[in-house]
């Protein structure tokens, strides 16, 4: 009598463990499950069961999700046709999710894959291992939520009492003995953060300066707008503890004063936009969009306080965007620059070939400006400028001068003619009116 052909069944063991702690000893966790699995995979020889050498190990990768490298492989080495059964020490090392465990049966079925269970002996391919998988799996999932539950009650609980309870450690702090402890360099910075805030009343102006200066985060990137205010609005640095939205007096140290924070947040408060509107009024810039450094690259006003007194300057883009060193002329004090241009105008109108060819610019617009009336015109800036509202003296630089070049010991001022040529007619008129 001829003996029936018992058809081979390849067979894949699959381990997983949520924690690395323990991964790098020399039999660990995923050894122990592979083990038992190999050995019920040997005692099923006879039914044609043959083990596949493939690992599919994935360690420090929760039950929770179906986001793990080996899982993946298995799935795809399944829809590939190359296993017939699945062999794992516990159902919960594959999911510990009801609806994630019935996503993967879906697929073994539609492959034509069994799935096996070591200590919890069943069969997928029958009524009853299908009703005692999901039972099983409605209890993984039971103890997985009460202890999401309990770590979730712990955490809130600690809070209360103002701990630590771990996560992304803010900067001005560092953790000792799992506490929160103040680090003096970094808490030097964001004190300076809080008080130039106040002195300057713009997150954007301050971000930009911040660059500028190379301050970085604990990670080493420079601190942007978005990371300027989570700062501001980070009740750690009065001594809070935060959990859920609600603050708890914490056991570390503050690093900024209850009245500084207040005054932070009573700027905050204010509309952005009118804040902006009241930097930008107190702060003119009269080289605005004109001044540019030997790279090509614009330069933008910028200012910052200290002991009150306001200290302005013009910062290269290029220096902004890459930060110090990025440009040989990182910044220029405005107040040098701005004084430096308008000498630099006065001595350009009293130039006879300036005046002439701009009298001739005029002159085509109106037929009576003579000369005279352009030297005149021209040398009314001198006594007129220094009473001049700021808003003026830039309206009428803008309408003098298309482009300065700032080199290391040099500054190249690129007139309008058709600018000198408005100012002429402008002062002209004004002049005979006034005679």
């Amino acid at each position: 009598m001829t003996k029936p052909i018992t058809r081979k069944l390849r067979c894949a063991v699959y381990t997983r463990k949520s924690s690395e702690e323990g991964l790098e000893q020399e039999f660990n966790s995923l050894h122990a499950q592979r083990e038992a699995c190999e050995a019920y995979v040997a005692s099923q020889r006879s039914e044609g069961w043959a083990l596949i050498r493939e690992p599919y190990d994935d360690g420090g990768f929760s039950g929770g999700t179906l986001d793990r490298p080996s899982l993946k492989r298995l799935m795809a080495d399944i829809e590939e046709g190359l296993i017939d059964v699945v062999v794992v020490y516990k159902i919960d090392r594959l999911s510990r999710s009801l609806m994630d465990f019935s996503k993967l049966v879906e697929v073994f079925d539609r492959n034509g894959v069994t799935f096996v269970s070591v200590t919890q002996s069943f069969n997928t391919t029958t009524s009853m291992g299908r009703l005692t998988l999901n039972i099983l799996l409605s209890f993984a999932q039971f103890e997985r939520e009460v202890t999401a539950e309990r770590i979730r009650d712990k955490i809130r609980a600690s809070r209360q009492k103002g701990m630590w309870m771990g996560g992304t450690v803010p900067l001005g702090y560092e953790v000792k003995g799992r506490k929160l402890v103040v680090h003096e360099n970094e808490a030097a910075l964001v004190r300076s953060i809080f008080e130039r805030f106040v002195e300057i009343g713009s997150g954007t102006v301050l971000a930009r300066q911040l660059r500028e200066q190379g301050a970085c985060t604990k990670r080493g990137n420079p601190i942007d707008k978005g990371y300027l205010y989570k700062c501001l609005n980070n009740p750690v640095y009065i001594g809070m503890a935060v959990h859920k939205g609600t603050a708890y007096p914490g056991e570390h140290d503050a690093i900024i004063d209850r009245e500084t924070w207040d005054r932070v947040h009573a700027i905050l408060q204010e509309s952005p936009r009118k804040r902006a509107a009241r930097t930008r009024a107190e702060t003119p810039a009269l080289l605005k969009g004109l001044l540019f450094g030997p790279d090509g690259a614009a330069f933008s006003p910028t200012h910052t306080r200290k002991g009150g007194k306001l200290y302005r300057y013009y910062v290269s883009q290029t220096v902004l965007k890459h930060g110090a060193g990025s440009c040989p002329i990182g910044r220029v004090p405005a107040g040098e620059i701005e004084a430096a241009i308008i000498d630099q105008l006065r001595a350009v109108f009293r130039q006879p070939e300036i005046v002439a060819g701009t009298w001739k610019a005029a002159r085509a617009q109106d037929g009576e400006i003579s000369e005279a009336d352009a030297r005149a015109a021209l040398q009314q800036l001198d006594p007129l400028w220094d009473e001049l509202f700021p808003a003026e003296q830039a309206r009428i630089v803008a309408l003098l001068v298309e482009r300065i070049e700032i080199a290391e010991d040099d500054l190249d001022i690129r007139l309008r003619t058709d600018g000198l040529a408005g100012l002429v007619r402008e002062f002209g008129i004004d002049a005979r009116a006034a005679a």
